[in-house]
């Protein structure tokens, strides 16, 4: 199920609001900066902080990789201090 546009645009992450990955075929929101997963569960982003899934090295660079291939970026840009 894929995530309704606006809800994407205004998710963060939890633990350092910033902005996420979406991989929409595996259900899941990531965080590159602090390698943790959020899993979506029947169209809902379990954004607990709890509830997050470490990412280990293998994992964070297949997923980097599969951003880059997909052309998948980030839901939103971060602002510059």
């Amino acid at each position: 199920m894929t995530l309704d546009a606006r809800l994407l645009d205004i998710l963060a992450c939890p633990i350092d609001k910033g902005p996420l990955y979406y991989f929409e075929d595996e259900n899941l929101l990531y965080n590159p900066r602090l390698q943790k997963g959020y899993k979506i569960q029947d169209g809902i982003p379990i954004m607990l902080i709890d509830s997050a899934l470490d990412i280990d090295k293998s994992e964070h660079d297949r997923l980097l990789s599969k951003a880059k291939e997909e052309s998948i970026g980030l839901n939103f840009e971060q602002p510059t201090s």
